[in-house]
């Protein structure tokens, strides 16, 4: 298992796509190994938040390998080793859906097909000037099947997501931006320094709080305005009944910083 990086520092956890000489794309055994690093970070309790890049200032991914998977189907079928996805979907995150704990997505460079597509499954994407992202599966007689083509259409006007997703075109990471895609555009130079930032204002926040407000958001969006207001979520119950919930009140009438627990 040496496709990927997995490194804790801290609250935080780096997960980072070490295949450069292939842009960063993944094969099965690749997302397998990606799988696992996500499900230790979802079951660490010390780790609070995750960044997700890839190596290198070329790719941030750049899906998924179709140099292996054309390799792959020479062989007699008997022979071929599994191309199953992991539970988590692509790289182990596109159908994680029960990850509360926030995770950014530090686009170094191309984010496409694939690639583009565990971005989406991010909550922040910070990009390179440079980068270019898209979803570019129909050119190659395929679709964007990781949730892509599902997760681009709700995260960007329709028609403006259909002219990319119809195309294959790659949309510029400034454009992006504008349209709402991607929360900040800098120069590679700056990016670890913006990533470094929203994940140091994360941190100041109480754990169980950001995770409460990532259920409540990503499943609330889901349900009309009044059934949301009525809805209980697990990570809100777990926050009220939470010594954080006790201790942040208590920091602020003390005029002094919050030790945040995360129980």
């Amino acid at each position: 298992m040496t496709f990927c990086r997995y490194e804790k520092k801290g609250h935080v956890a780096c997960i980072t796509i070490a295949r450069p000489e292939v842009m960063n794309s993944l094969h099965p055994p690749a997302s397998a190994e990606m799988n696992e690093y996500w499900d230790d970070f979802a079951a660490d309790d010390d780790l609070w938040v995750a960044v997700l890049t890839g190596e290198g200032d070329k790719a941030f991914s750049a899906g998924n390998d179709l140099k292996y998977t054309a390799e792959l189907s020479r062989l007699p079928a008997d022979q071929r080793p599994s191309m199953r996805m992991p539970p988590g979907g692509f790289g182990g995150i596109t159908s994680r859906y029960d990850l509360f704990k926030p995770v950014i997505a530090r686009v170094n460079g191309f984010a496409l097909g694939g690639g583009l597509e565990m971005a989406l499954a991010c909550d922040i994407i910070v990009a390179a000037e440079h980068a270019e992202l898209g979803l570019p599966e129909p050119r190659r007689g395929l679709i964007a099947g990781a949730m892509g083509v599902h997760r681009l259409p709700r995260q960007l006007p329709l028609k403006v997501a259909m002219g990319y997703m119809l195309t294959g075109r790659h949309i510029p990471a400034r454009r992006a931006c504008e349209a709402g895609l991607v929360n900040d555009v800098v120069p590679l130079a700056e990016l670890d320094s913006v990533v470094d930032g929203y994940v140091e204002d994360i941190l100041r926040c109480a754990p169980l709080s950001v995770r409460a407000t990532k259920e409540a958001a990503y499943q609330g969006i889901a349900l009309p305005l009044a059934e949301a207001q009525r809805a209980r979520f697990e990570w809100e119950t777990r926050r009220r009944a939470s010594a954080d919930a006790v201790e942040g009140p208590r920091a602020f009438a003390e005029k002094r910083t919050p030790n945040w627990t995360g129980r």
